[in-house]
């Protein structure tokens, strides 16, 4: 593109001289590796309206041109002011008309209002994540635009479609060998928590590259081990990660040390393990002798279950009992009843109501593994997820929790309680809908946040001092058999440095299934999410 060029200055019916040959590449070398600069002197939020004009010509055609040769991204130029409402009506303009090429937003860590670097409690001082939050929601969260204060500030463009970094030469400092380097500080922001290199990245990278040549995996569901039957491969990721099972095994070996001194330990103690699945958390040697109930509904994991016990020689320990724990008449009750049923959200994959039909089984004094576990939610930034569930464009998507791996994300407040089950319990009066409100402080030195929805993580006692979980601040580590779950929100919520959010979150029961709604009503109010389950529920 020629850097002089302006339109304001052909002739009305002149040729435009603004770029030129597309022939000096080939097609496929635009495409795959050209990123396009806009010009810099574009200004569409001049006062000068001749300015204002040429320059909405100028990125008009600029864009089709890039588009013309089918390169993959363009840069636009930075916002010159504080106010971009303009710019951000011509570039949405042009989003409409884009298919596959991205436009990337240069915003600048700490920008002032003549661009010179200031200190940020000037009044000329601009916060770049204003800047940018204020042009993307006049964009409506398009999902193809995308864009060295406190750590807290910094953080939160982690959240935020950040495509490319552009490193200006004065960053850079010499080490004492003579080459340039980047300050800590710099290097922690461009590669986040990732700056230590195993000795096997190289390795896993080619794996990394072969799995992207596989094809696509299908959209993941969520389980409901309750009213559908797992499959063979489901149970075996779960049985890979010995560090739960492990848990499980001291929290048993503690219980029977406690429930059987030593001196009765020719005493036999019933434990009965329901939702045994394939076997694991029945596979407990200790020393005590026991009698083992397996229970499980489903007919094909019972299979299997019946095979290990012929393996191991457990035909005169263990039972196995084919049946819905709900349903299923005991003979004689249990000293310690040993559950796994918990979902990445604690009580989401409904383990409350799966025990409170197994509980008759127990002994009044009988132990219960787990004991209790917890619900937490935290606000995220999570541009990414956001636009996948806009995609959808319907209002089921922006209703529904999901579990995922939570990667480019924000966390821009520590987890809070949500809901707690304790097991036995003995109450005349026992329900398990909830109902919470919480309010969370966003630290000032963020700055201004977008909020796209919760996090939701889970803690469970399993016995005493043994405890197994994902919530950041306390997770157990070598853990993956849970990913957090997202729960987003239809409209997303900007949160001012200092202004709290408060949130509401319910878990509701019917005769049929359960569900969750959630809502904020500070700063803003939204929708209550989910009304009567009618977009996301779990059945009975």
């Amino acid at each position: 593109m020629n850097p002089s060029y302006r339109p304001s200055l052909l002739e009305k019916d002149g040729v435009l001289p603004f770029a030129a040959s597309d022939l000096v590449l080939s097609p496929s070398q635009w495409s795959s590796h050209v990123v396009g600069k806009i010009s810099s002197w574009i200004d569409l939020d001049s006062k000068d309206e001749t300015l204002r004009t040429a320059s909405e010509t100028t990125l008009k055609q600029e864009i089709a041109w890039a588009n013309h040769l089918s390169i993959q991204a363009c840069i636009l130029p930075s916002p010159k002011g504080a106010s971009c409402v303009n710019y951000a009506r011509c570039v949405n303009q042009i989003l409409l008309g884009l298919n596959n090429m991205h436009l990337w937003l240069r915003i600048p860590l700490v920008k002032t209002d003549d661009d010179d670097v200031m200190d940020v409690n000037s009044t000329s001082f601009i916060d770049s994540w204003e800047l940018w939050n204020a042009f993307r929601l006049l964009c409506e969260h398009h999902s193809q635009p995308s864009s060295l204060p406190s750590v807290n500030s910094f953080g939160r463009w982690f959240g935020e479609p950040v495509t490319a970094a552009i490193i200006n030469m004065d960053s850079f400092l010499t080490n004492g060998w003579g080459y340039p380097c980047l300050s800590k500080c710099h290097q922690k922001l461009i590669t986040g928590d990732s700056l230590r290199r195993h000795p096997l990245r190289p390795f896993l990278d080619y794996v990394g590259f072969l799995f992207r040549s596989m094809d696509p995996i299908p959209e993941q569901e969520r389980f409901e081990p309750l009213m559908d039957n797992l499959e063979a491969q489901t149970y075996e990721t779960f049985e890979r990660n010995s560090k739960k099972y492990i848990q499980y095994q001291r929290a048993i070996s503690k219980a029977l040390l406690d429930r059987v001194p030593d001196e009765e330990a020719s005493a036999v103690t019933v434990l009965m393990v329901v939702g045994a699945g394939r076997g694991p958390l029945a596979a407990e040697e200790t020393g005590h002798k026991l009698k083992v109930y397996a229970v499980e509904k489903n007919p094909n994991a019972v299979v299997t279950l019946h095979s290990l016990v012929k393996l191991e020689g457990w035909e005169d320990i263990v039972t196995i009992i084919s049946c819905d724990m709900r349903y299923w008449d005991a003979s004689e009750k249990s000293d310690i009843l040993v559950s796994e049923l918990l979902g990445s959200f604690g009580d989401n994959e409904l383990s409350p109501e799966c025990l409170d039909g197994a509980q008759r089984f127990l002994k009044q004094d009988g132990i219960s593994i787990p004991s209790s576990y917890t619900s937490f939610i935290q606000p995220v930034t999570a541009a990414k997820l956001y636009n996948d569930v806009k995609s959808h464009k319907d209002l089921v998507h922006f209703e529904t929790a999901y579990v995922v791996k939570l990667h480019n994300v924000a966390r821009l407040a520590p987890s809070q309680t949500v809901f707690t089950f304790t097991h036995p319990d003995y109450s005349t009066k026992k329900s398990n809908q909830r109902y919470k409100r919480l309010q969370f402080e966003i630290p000032c030195d963020t700055g201004s946040a977008m909020v796209h929805g919760f996090a939701g993580h889970f803690d469970a006692k399993l016995y005493k001092d043994v405890h197994l979980g994902i919530e950041p601040s306390t997770a157990t580590p070598n853990m993956f058999s849970w990913f957090a779950m997202f729960f987003p929100f239809r409209t997303p919520v900007c949160i001012k440095p200092g202004s709290p959010l408060e949130v509401h979150f319910w878990r509701c029961c019917g005769s049929s299934k359960v569900w969750y709604e959630w809502c904020v009503t500070s700063p803003n109010s939204l929708a209550i999410h989910n009304i009567s389950g009618r977009s996301f529920w779990v059945g009975l």
